[in-house]
C-alpha cells in the first residue's frame, strides 16, 4: 500500500497546523488550525467575515491547494485539541471535504462553535465525536484504521490520532506533555504507545511537535503548576487589596486551581471575557468540571462592565477576576484595565497574577511587554510566569521515542531553527536526516511507501 503524507500548515511556524495522510485510496487530515500571530498582526480583521483565499494570502490559514496533487479520497478530518492553531481554519475549509469531523467530545464541541460563528461558508460536514481508546475503520479496503491515544496538555480531552496501515502505524505526535498526575482527566497513556511501537510493522512515520526540543530535563505535570500558584494565592491572604489573574482561557485545569484558591483566601472567583466564558462554559456544560454554583461567568462587555462596577463598589478585596489577557492582546479584558478603559480601578499594590508564559512569537512579546508597562505605570504588581508548558522538553522526547521506535521522523510545530534542536535530538539516537528524519516545509509531499 502506498503511503505519502502531505505537510500543509505548520512547518514553517507554530500555526496553521495541517497534515494530510494518504494510506492507499484513503486520505485523512490531521488538524485544520489558524496562525494566531498573523490575525493580532492585522488587529483590524474579523476572518469570521474573509474568504479562505484571502487567509491563506496573509499567512493566516493553511495553504491547502497541495491536496490536489494527492491522489485518493479525504475520508476524515481528524483535529487533535481545541486550540485555535489546530482547529481555528476548520470553519474556512472543512467544506472542501467530503468527509466528517471526527475528535474528542470537548474538541467537537469547540469546533461546533467555531463553524457556527463562521459567516461566510455553510460548513456541513459530519461531526463525529470518538473517545480516547476508541477505534473506527476508514474508506472501504477494511485495511486503514484510526485510533485516538490519551495525552495531556494545556487543554482538557486532547488526543494523538495514529492511523493503522498494512505497512505500519502513523502517529501524529501533535501537541502534548508527559503528564502523569493531571488535574483534570487521565494520564498520558505511555502503556498505549509503547504497545503500538511493538504491534504488527510497528511504526512506520513518527510526526512530532518541537516547541521545547532544546529544553533540558522534563516537563513538569500541571500538579506544579498548581501548587505554585497555591502558593502565590495564600501569600495574599491578608492583602486588602485588588487582585487580577489572567491565564490561558482554554486552560481550564488552570482556571479549575485559580477558581479554588480564591475560595480558599476568602475571595469570590469571577470569570470574564468572551474566551474564558466560552470555554469554561462548555467544560462545565459537558460535565468535565464542576464549578461552584455561585461562579459568574461574563463574555459580553456590558456584563463584563458591569460586573467591574459591582466589585467596585462591594469591594475589591472581596473579588478575584480570571480575566483574558495574558498575552496583552489588544482587545482583552487585562489590556483594557491596563488602559483604564473599564470601570475597574487598579490601584499602587494591587496584585496581577499571569499564570500563563508569553509564547515565544515578536508579536505576543511586544503586546505582553506593553501591557505589562501600563500596568505598572497604574501601581500593579507582577507575579508572572506560575505556569508550566504543554509540550515535551527533551527527555520526554527521548521517552516517546523509546516507546514508538518510528521507522521515520518528521518534526513539526516550529521554524526550521525551532526544528534543529529535535533533529539533533533523534540523531543522537541513531537516526539521521535526509534518510529517516525528514525535514520539510508547508506545501511539501513525502512518499514513505511506493
Amino acid at each position: 500500500m502506498e503511503i505519502e503524507i502531505a505537510t500543509i500548515g505548520g512547518y514553517e511556524e507554530v500555526g496553521r497546523q495541517m497534515t494530510a495522510v494518504r494510506a492507499g485510496d484513503d486520505v485523512v487530515i490531521f488538524d485544520m488550525g489558524l496562525n494566531l500571530s498573523q490575525v493580532l498582526i492585522h488587529d483590524n480583521v474579523e476572518t469570521e467575515r474573509m474568504h479562505s483565499l484571502d487567509l491563506i494570502d496573509m499567512g493566516a490559514i493553511p495553504d491547502d491547494r497541495v491536496m490536489s496533487d494527492l491522489e485518493g479520497d479525504v475520508q476524515a478530518i481528524v483535529p487533535t485539541h481545541g486550540h485555535l492553531d489546530h482547529i481555528g481554519a476548520i470553519s474556512k475549509l472543512a467544506h472542501r471535504y467530503d468527509a466528517p469531523i471526527v475528535a474528542s467530545p470537548f474538541t467537537i464541541e469547540l469546533v461546533k462553535q467555531q463553524i457556527e460563528g463562521e459567516q461566510k461558508f455553510g460548513v456541513e460536514n459530519d461531526l463525529i465525536k470518538m473517545e480516547a481508546g476508541e477505534t473506527m475503520s476508514i474508506g472501504d479496503s477494511g485495511n486503514v484504521d484510526l485510533e485516538f491515544v490519551n495525552v495531556t496538555h494545556s487543554i482538557i480531552d486532547a488526543i494523538n490520532p495514529v492511523l493503522h496501515t498494512p505497512e505500519g502505524a502513523i502517529v501524529y505526535g501533535l501537541d502534548k506533555r508527559m503528564d502523569h498526575t493531571p488535574v483534570i482527566g487521565d494520564p498520558i497513556d505511555m502503556e498505549r504507545f509503547r504497545e503500538i511501537g511493538r504491534e504488527g510493522e510497528g511504526v512506520l512515520c513518527y510526526i512530532e511537535d518541537c516547541t521545547n526540543a532544546n529544553k533540558k530535563g522534563r516537563t513538569p505535570s500541571e500538579n506544579v503548576a498548581r501548587e505554585h500558584l497555591r502558593d502565590v494565592l495564600y501569600s495574599m491572604e491578608d492583602y486588602d487589596g485588588g487582585i487580577v489573574a489572567t491565564t490561558f482561557s482554554s486552560h481550564i485545569s488552570r482556571v479549575t486551581s485559580l477558581v479554588e484558591f480564591a475560595k480558599d483566601i476568602g475571595r469570590q472567583p469571577v470569570l470574564l471575557g468572551r474566551s474564558m466564558e466560552k470555554y469554561s462554559g462548555t467544560a462545565e456544560r459537558l460535565d468535565f468540571v464542576d464549578f461552584p454554583d455561585d461562579l459568574g461567568m461574563f463574555g459580553h462587555r456590558k456584563s463584563v462592565d458591569r460586573t467591574f462596577k459591582r466589585i467596585m463598589n462591594e469591594g475589591k478585596e472581596n473579588f478575584l477576576p480570571v480575566v483574558t489577557g495574558h498575552q496583552g492582546e489588544p482587545r482583552a479584558m487585562l489590556t483594557r484595565m491596563a488602559r483604564g478603559e473599564t470601570p475597574y480601578e487598579l490601584d499602587d499594590g494591587d496584585k496581577v497574577v499571569f499564570s500563563a508564559r508569553v509564547i515565544p512569537e515578536p508579536t505576543n512579546e511586544g503586546q505582553r511587554y506593553q501591557a505589562e508597562k501600563l500596568l505598572g505605570m497604574q501601581g500593579a504588581r507582577i507575579y508572572d510566569d506560575i505556569h508550566v508548558s504543554g509540550h515535551l522538553n527533551q527527555e520526554g522526547h527521548y521517552e516517546m521515542l523509546d516507546a514508538l521506535q518510528p521507522q521515520n521522523i518528521i518534526p513539526a510545530h516550529q521554524d526550521l531553527k525551532g526544528l534543529s534542536g529535535y533533529v539533533s535530538l533523534c540523531e543522537s539516537e541513531g537516526y539521521q536526516m535526509g534518510r529517516d528524519i525528514h525535514v520539510t516545509r508547508n506545501g511539501n509531499l513525502i512518499q514513505l511507501v511506493d
